[in-house]
């Protein structure tokens, strides 16, 4: 069987010959530090860097460290803002820190020497006048959007070696990086009208770009949203909002995937995502990903015992054992092996791997799951 029949095998609680063993990639300081180390060559950590997720820097990375395939294989549409905004300076202080209108329109600080996500300290997006301006106009579809030639040049299903997916958009995660957590919260009591007005425009965005994508002609194996609308503590909107006003258009799409055959739909929400989880799965979204293990120890298993086997999972492996030892790699892997036992979990490090992981231990954990017997 191929990484794509086992995969789409253990998805739908079918009997398949091996465990697919998925990757989501690396930090880019991750890659530069295995290049120094004289584990893959420079050119393939430039080359992931530059590329990203399934480019060859990547593909010869996954083979040298022994993952089958990155779970982000997924065709893109350009389903938010097109053109995006010039990324501009506001400020500039004399600690080398900067305020940047940045191409969502979100205005963040940015700090010499910080990594992690900018502060969000405004947004260009104020008022209606702006939103009808400079924002609808952007989010207006067009056949440019679409990739129409990576489209054509796709493997047929038979003989496809690693499952593809069709990208979906960002039904409300998109909306937060336009406006930022803040003006997302308040522009609720402040115009109830444009933030509805903004989810359906984005979200019947996101339905025409899947739509076109579905009408070439092209075959896709699974389809994946994007949302990240969730933090430590739970949600970043309020659930029963999201249900309300988010929920029905979850459903338009999952109901256009299902009639081109399209039945596993995977979502990508960092967080605390446990709220929103019965409005995924009433409205056709199955499969969570990552399932976020190193924060808070989400599990699949709780997940399953109350929502059944409908709901499927990628993710909730604890990338944090790269760091240790192979000791703690095999530990790792013993906890999993009664969730992958449950049938329709693929286990996968959450998030990208940090430049702490030795690599000896990823290969290590790579080998180890090619090799498990379930």
């Amino acid at each position: 069987m191929t990484f794509r029949e086992n995969t789409l095998a253990v998805l739908h609680y079918r009997n398949f010959e091996k465990l697919p063993v998925v990757s989501f990639g690396y930090w880019d300081k991750t890659v530069e530090k295995w290049a120094e180390e004289g584990h893959i060559t420079h050119e393939e950590a430039e080359d992931y860097q530059k590329n990203g997720d399934n480019g060859a820097g990547d593909r010869s990375i996954m083979r040298k460290l022994g993952f089958d395939f990155n779970w982000n294989s997924c065709v893109h549409a350009e389903t938010d803002l097109f053109p995006k905004f010039e990324s501009k300076i506001l400020e500039e202080h004399p600690d080398g820190g900067k305020v940047i209108r940045d191409e969502n329109g979100l205005i963040c600080m940015i700090k010499p020497g910080i990594v992690s996500i900018p502060a969000e300290i405004g947004t260009f997006l104020t008022d209606r006048k702006v939103w009808e301006e400079e924002y609808l106009p952007r989010l207006r579809f067009s056949m440019e959007r679409i990739a129409t030639q990576q489209l054509k040049d796709l493997p047929p299903e038979e003989g496809r070696e690693i499952p593809i997916g069709i990208y979906c958009g960002s039904l409300m995660g998109r909306m937060r990086d336009l406006l930022g957590v803040e003006h997302l919260s308040y522009l609720m009591a402040d115009d109830f009208d444009l933030y509805v007005e903004i989810i359906d425009t984005m979200c019947g965005l996101c339905y025409d770009c899947v739509k076109a994508m579905l009408e070439t002609g092209a075959k896709f194996d699974y389809a994946h949203f994007w949302e990240d609308i969730c933090f430590k503590n739970g949600p970043l909107v309020i659930p029963s909002m999201f249900d309300e006003y988010v929920g029905p258009h979850y459903k338009r799409i999952t109901d256009l995937l299902n009639s081109y055959g399209i039945d596993i739909v995977s979502l990508d929400c960092d967080g605390w995502i446990d709220k929103l989880i019965p409005t995924w799965l009433e409205n056709g979204v199955n499969t969570m990903f990552p399932i976020e293990v190193g924060t808070w120890e989400a599990s699949i298993g709780p997940w399953r015992e109350k929502y059944g086997r409908e709901l499927r999972g990628v993710g909730g492996m604890d990338k944090r054992v790269f760091a240790k030892d192979y000791r703690a790699v095999e530990e790792e892997i013993e906890r999993l092996r009664p969730l992958i036992e449950l049938g329709g979990y693929i286990p996968c490090p959450d998030h990208r791997i940090a430049p702490d992981a030795k690599f000896e231990n990823v290969q290590y954990y790579c080998d180890k799951l090619q090799n498990l017997k379930i």
